[in-house]
């Protein structure tokens, strides 16, 4: 293997191939990034044995080869390294023991590890493809993923759930996190996404999430979909990242949908951000075993109050519109204020099915998304009263 390269040209590629492999724990070869010359082209190439990564990149080759270094510290040293000090040469010695990197006077050298290491990677299916939105599935994540579990043993509530549904003739594609207490949808329109889903969804598990928005970018992406795995493209088919998909059984959440279009349902209208002012100072009185914003209601305002036996009491009123006869209810304050920071709509809408019932949350300007809550039991317990101030 003989190459000559700009720096510039594939130190992208080296990051996004790095990001995927274990630093420091893990086996040997799966610290691995695996750089190959053919064609005219470098492929570098990673694995952690779930997630894949290619890049292909067109570089001066001299020749062609295959060999494998320590990913993590090949990566360090070539960003390191200046663009403006002149190009780099990465070859092989004689023996194909060791990979040696030269810019001008600076000369690095790294043991090649065994070839027999080097396992195919997933070739991308070139039929039934189709072109998205990096920015747009980027979004999507980040809006459901935060009501995901973490934990991995929780199976299909530890993925994020992508199905075809047609509702009232109409195709959409419907995305779901859930992890308990938790649950975010959002509903998009795309013929070409709706058609390239099987019937029953596909899962991603929740670890692959972040590695994969790492990998995004604004420009559209190619999709496809094979028996056991979920591919994406840059559109000039330079990298190609794919990750495992999951098959466990997604718990069916119409059951707790449903219930919002209840006829006994009370409804709560507020302005986002004054709630989240006045969450976030409520917080600060919330403790390990309080971690409970209440929730008290009049027609035209709601009071938010919060206590603690070391922190003392908090107390606010602002603006509102209520409707029903609900008194009282309460929520985890911090839980809450992540799902407000996920919404766009100056106003929210919360829809109250019962004081231990799921609570819808909604906007004008998120109705293609919702999110559902669990309050939590509520506790009469008094620390600190107004007489003792």
């Amino acid at each position: 293997m003989f190459l000559k390269v700009n720096r510039d040209e594939i130190i992208e590629g080296l990051q996004k191939s790095a990001n995927i492999i274990p630093a420091k724990t893990g086996a040997a070869f799966l610290r691995t990034i695996w750089l190959k010359c053919e064609n005219g082209n470098l492929n570098v190439m990673s694995t952690d044995s779930n997630l894949e990564f290619i890049g292909s990149y067109s570089v001066s080759i001299e020749g062609e080869g295959l060999a494998g270094v320590q990913g993590r510290a090949f990566y360090d040293l070539v960003k390191q390294l200046r663009s403006d000090q002149g190009e780099l040469t990465i070859r092989t010695d004689d023996e194909n023991q060791n990979v040696l990197v030269e810019q001008k006077a600076r000369k690095y050298k790294f043991p090649v590890n065994d070839p027999e290491w080097f396992q195919k990677f997933s070739s991308f299916p070139e039929n039934h493809t189709v072109f998205w939105s990096g920015d747009f599935l980027h979004e999507i994540i980040d809006r459901i993923s935060f009501c995901i579990s973490d934990e991995d043993s929780m199976e299909a509530i530890a993925c994020i759930f992508f199905a075809p549904r047609e509702v009232m003739g109409v195709k959409k594609v419907e995305v779901c996190g859930l992890n308990g207490h938790q649950f975010a949808m959002f509903n998009f329109v795309n013929d070409d996404i709706y058609n390239m889903l099987p019937e029953e969804g596909i899962l991603i598990q929740k670890k692959y999430l972040a590695e994969l928005k790492k990998w995004l970018t604004s420009d559209e992406i190619e999709l496809a979909i094979s028996e056991k795995r979920l591919f994406f493209r840059t559109g000039d088919k330079r990298e190609t990242f794919t990750l495992p998909l999951s098959y466990y059984q997604y718990p069916n959440y119409n059951n707790f949908l449903s219930k919002l279009g209840d006829d006994d349902v009370s409804t709560l209208e507020v302005n986002r951000l004054d709630l989240v002012d006045s969450l976030s100072r409520v917080a600060l009185f919330n403790t390990d075993s309080n971690r409970c914003a209440y929730f008290s209601f009049a027609e035209n305002e709601v009071t938010i109050s919060a206590q603690g036996q070391e922190t003392g009491t908090a107390r606010e009123s602002i603006e509102a519109s209520f409707n029903g006869d609900m008194e009282r209810i309460a929520f985890p304050t911090r839980n809450l204020i992540d799902i407000l920071n996920h919404l766009n709509s100056n106003t929210v809408k919360f829809t109250l099915t019962g004081t231990e019932a799921p609570c819808g949350l909604t906007g004008v300007d998120d109705r293609d998304y919702q999110v559902i809550v669990m309050p939590m039991m509520i506790q009469e317990e008094t620390y600190y009263t107004e007489e003792n101030a």
